[in-house]
């Protein structure tokens, strides 16, 4: 990652409010007992949310979807550290049954792995919004 300015920047609300409507998705997809998918939307929604962090600050390009990753970029650590940590769990094995030596992942989550995954998700989204809204409130 790197940090000289570009368009990507200017952009930080969309992935924000993408990341917004990813844990819509989520919540809808754990009403309706999709728990793989929901531990996997959550990743996503994780990862927009601190892509989008990484806009608002000036980063230009952020190459890749591991949320440990762009958490150490940032210089983070502590509570969204953890919280990246179990959502990257997800990236793979939310989606592909080669993840696992056998069955399907809609069949090896349960409704407790999406809702720690659903409210991971929405805590990153939470603490990241209120920095950009009380960054913003300063300026």
């Amino acid at each position: 990652m790197t940090s000289h300015q570009t368009t990507s920047t200017g952009r930080y609300l969309d992935w924000l409010r993408q990341a917004e409507n990813d844990l819509l998705w989520a919540r809808h997809s754990f009403s309706g007992g999709f728990f793989s998918q929901t531990c996997f939307i959550s990743q996503q929604s994780g990862e927009k949310t601190l892509k989008a962090y990484c806009y608002f600050k000036g980063f230009d390009i952020v190459k890749t979807h591991s949320l440990f990753q762009v958490i150490k970029a940032l210089g983070e650590n502590g509570e969204l550290e953890k919280l990246a940590k179990e959502l990257d769990l997800y990236y793979i094995s939310g989606r592909y049954p080669d993840a696992f030596p056998a069955g399907a992942p809609f069949e090896m989550f349960t409704s407790e792995q999406a809702e720690r995954a659903l409210c991971s998700a929405e805590r990153i989204y939470t603490i990241i919004a209120e920095r950009i809204h009380d960054a913003n409130t300063l300026r």
